[in-house]
């Protein structure tokens, strides 16, 4: 058992980060972030654009020591610096900023395998240029932090957390 676990409501658009116990009765909450989810909804299918339902864990993360609004694409640094004018020039583009933690279903046939693989359909919890729509379910299937709520995060969490979407 990890020393974390992460739960997402997608109702309430939050993030709980809790120290893991093997009671859940005695839990401590860690942080509590508001989200986005995705703005189609809850479901696993690929191509769906909603975010995956059931137990997960970061497969990766990536962007260890890159600067607040570092700008990624393919899960790649792209050297770019998200600001203002940057997404001006780039209307429509589905920015990822700052950190990506890349989530990998743990349930076989819900959201693990086939067409309904989180992993394969590239679900991420990561940061937004839209910081002011947190709280608002807008995104195309990842979950999107902060940028500063989402290093805070990255550096309290390892590899192989579980997280619970619901």
């Amino acid at each position: 058992m990890g020393k974390h676990l992460i739960e997402i409501d997608s109702r309430l658009q939050r993030l709980y980060l809790w120290e893991n116990q093997p009671d859940p009765r005695d839990r401590q909450l860690i942080r509590e972030y508001p989200v986005s989810t995705a703005r189609n909804g809850l479901g696993e299918r690929n191509g769906s654009f909603c975010t995956p339902r059931g137990r997960h864990r970061i497969a990766e993360k990536i962007g260890e020591g890159r600067p607040m609004f570092a700008v990624f694409k393919a899960r790649v640094a792209t050297g770019e610096i998200w600001s203002p004018p940057l997404s001006a020039s780039e209307p429509g583009r589905d920015w990822m900023l700052t950190r990506i933690l890349w989530l990998e279903g743990l349930e076989e046939g819900k959201n693990k395998g086939g067409s309904v693989d989180t992993h394969a359909r590239y679900i991420y919890i990561h940061g937004t240029d839209e910081e002011h729509l947190l709280g608002v379910p807008v995104s195309h299937g990842c979950i999107r932090m902060k940028n500063a709520d989402v290093v805070d995060l990255f550096n309290l969490v390892e590899t192989g957390t579980e997280v619970d979407i619901s």
